[in-house]
């Protein structure tokens, strides 16, 4: 199934997907698909059919979800993934019968983009690796100062913060971030100097909306 009228935004964490999504859908009267806007089936997942979803439901002590090693990370991460990228398809096809754009902050992976959408209709964006390892306690949302405060609770809060940057690292590696560079999409590259309009109206630009 090709999406016609959905704009796909992918890329690395800290490159601006969600506020590109948000002032996008603003701008061209649109639907916005914020991060993790999947969530919404939440309630509808079993656990034989999304395990790594439902790992969170079934976790009895949040300490443990910090105490994992970057291989166990980085397994869960690439199943949360294609789980969400299965929910992703299941609202987007509802949604698609609007005649209006619709703007998707997507973890939905390269390989299945290139199925089911026009090349112009996808933008990567994307921002130095080192970036979401340095700054991801900085953001104020209650999730990650949850995870710090576990962190810090740890018996050695040194070292179980370093085994978790290590994680995010896992994630956030030089060789996922050339992957999706070398997709054959249009790519946007985080620049503090540009502001956000300007980077709305580039992005505007490359998928053909302007």
């Amino acid at each position: 199934m090709k999406f016609k009228n959905v704009y796909f935004i992918n890329g690395t964490a800290y490159a601006g997907k969600s506020t590109l999504v948000k002032n996008l859908a603003n701008e061209f009267g649109g639907i916005a698909c914020e991060e993790n806007y999947h969530d919404e089936l939440q309630d509808e997942i079993s656990r034989e059919e999304f395990p790594y979803l439902h790992y969170t439901k079934d976790l009895r002590d949040w300490h443990d979800f910090v105490r994992r090693t970057p291989d166990e990370y980085e397994e869960w991460i690439d199943g949360v993934s294609k789980e969400c990228e299965i929910l992703e398809l299941r609202i987007l096809e509802g949604l698609c019968k609007s005649e209006k754009p619709i703007f998707v902050d997507t973890n939905i992976c390269i390989e299945t983009l290139r199925k089911i959408s026009d090349k112009n209709h996808v933008l990567i964006m994307l921002a130095d690796p080192e970036i979401s390892v340095k700054r991801f306690f900085e953001r104020p949302d209650r999730e990650k100062q949850f995870l710090y405060r576990l962190l810090m609770e740890e018996e050695k809060p040194k070292l179980a913060m370093e085994n978790f940057r290590q994680c995010l690292a896992r994630i956030n590696s030089p060789k996922r971030y050339e992957a999706f560079k070398g997709s054959g999409f249009n790519v946007i590259l985080r620049d503090e100097s540009r502001s956000e309009r300007e980077t709305m109206l580039l992005a505007a630009q490359m998928l053909g909306l302007m």
